[in-house]
């Protein structure tokens, strides 16, 4: 596994547990890693972290735009 430092300042007060999911949330968004390996990222299992994904306006079922307009038109 890779590890990422970054320079936080203090200021801010950022949870270590919540950033990590806000982390695998936004990147799970993004399409950026599977429901899986956010869930690893997040510290979580596959089933606790689809349940926390709401908490970060983020959809479990995560489709692009662009597939969904192409199911419609298959309509």
């Amino acid at each position: 596994m890779k590890t990422l430092t970054l320079n936080i300042p203090d200021k801010l007060d950022l949870n270590l547990r919540e950033t990590s999911k806000f982390l695998a949330a936004k990147l799970y968004e993004s399409g950026k890693l599977s429901l899986g390996q956010s869930a690893e990222l997040a510290g979580l299992s596959k089933v606790a972290f689809s349940e926390i994904l709401s908490d970060y306006d983020v959809s479990l079922f995560n489709y692009p735009p662009s597939d969904i307009i192409r199911d419609e038109a298959q309509l």
